[in-house]
């Protein structure tokens, strides 16, 4: 059974036809406003990669992908974790320039996910990455971008408030306080991780959680990050604090991509300097591809934000254990 939580007198704001028509015009209005802010032109991407490419995402280096033989090929492929990686590759392919960038939607098959009010084995977001210049690769660039990203999350609610009166109750805060994950362990010394961003969010609204991946003083990391997209110094969470549920929704993982120089160190740290001879590997260490940044941006994360949904079967189909639907239905949440 996943591990739900059914908010205390929950009722959706929406009815089913409502939202229904409230998800497609999220899908569309943030889209618009995500890509005339971050200089976004929209590309088609794969559902899945061949293996041994190098190119499907890690996640936290234990996930295991959705995979299947191609006769006609004689190899096998995957299903994508997420795209970050090829969208770097798209970006070099396609010769994209300093300041330009893509988006795509990404739709992934997550099979070992641990199911609950926010996670699903289905996943869709808006996978977006841009070419940057090698002065841009600092915390002040990628702050200044999720201050951005945040402008549009903020301005889609506003316009759906406006299509929707009953969403009038739902409003977000605009002002991101930025913290890193040490910052937030020395805060917080005897929190779990989710508990400190729990704690952080309620107080502040927005966030973003700066370096992840890296291990803190206490010898953990914050979060699994793979060694082999994210610089682990210049990457980052942004979260909102979700009514509904009464905690933390984390709405984007992004980040200034690696160079060669924390490839390598990255690698060495999380103890797979294997990786540096795949394909994608290859590529970026022998500098064939562009300095990047990007991230995803959940789309059922944030239908379930504007929309103020307690579980995210509400904002997309997927799979449920029959105690988990069976609890959705007692309390009147309609699992699509």
């Amino acid at each position: 059974m996943s591990n739900i939580v059914i908010p205390k007198n929950y009722k959706s704001t929406l009815g089913l036809y409502d939202t229904q028509k409230a998800i497609g015009l999220i899908k569309t209005i943030f889209q618009e406003k995500l890509c005339a802010a971050l200089h976004l032109k929209r590309v088609t991407a794969p559902l899945f990669v061949a293996h041994g490419s190098g190119l499907n995402d890690d996640l936290n280096g234990v996930e295991r992908p959705v995979a299947f033989d191609v006769p006609c090929l004689n190899e096998n492929a995957e299903v994508v974790h997420s795209l970050a990686k090829w969208k770097r590759y798209a970006l070099g392919k396609y010769g994209f320039r300093a300041g330009q960038g893509l988006v795509t939607d990404m739709n992934a098959i997550r099979r070992d996910e641990d199911l609950d009010n926010l996670h699903s084995i289905y996943v869709d977001q808006w996978d977006w990455e841009k070419v940057i210049t090698e002065r841009q690769r600092t915390l002040d660039f990628l702050e200044d971008t999720v201050h951005d990203i945040v402008d549009a999350v903020c301005g889609t609610a506003d316009e759906l408030r406006w299509k929707f009166p009953a969403l009038k109750k739902i409003v977000l805060s605009r002002d991101v306080t930025f913290i890193t994950s040490q910052e937030l362990e020395d805060r917080y010394p005897n929190l779990t991780p989710k508990e400190r961003e729990n704690a952080f969010v309620r107080e502040h609204k927005t966030a973003c959680i700066l370096q992840i991946g890296g291990k803190l003083r206490s010898g953990k990391p914050h979060d699994g990050r793979a060694p082999d997209y994210d610089d682990w110094a210049l990457n980052c969470d942004i979260l909102f604090w979700h009514k509904a549920l009464g905690c933390a929704l984390e709405l984007s993982s992004m980040g200034i991509r690696v160079n060669a120089e924390s490839l390598r160190r990255q690698l060495e740290e999380a103890g797979c300097p294997e990786r540096a001879e795949l394909p994608f590997h290859k590529m970026l260490l022998n500098g064939e591809l562009p300095l990047t940044m990007g991230g995803g941006i959940g789309q059922s994360r944030l239908c379930m934000l504007l929309l103020g949904k307690a579980h995210v079967g509400e904002v997309q189909v997927s799979l449920w254990d029959a105690d988990t639907v069976a609890a959705c239905k007692e309390a009147g949440i309609a699992l699509l």
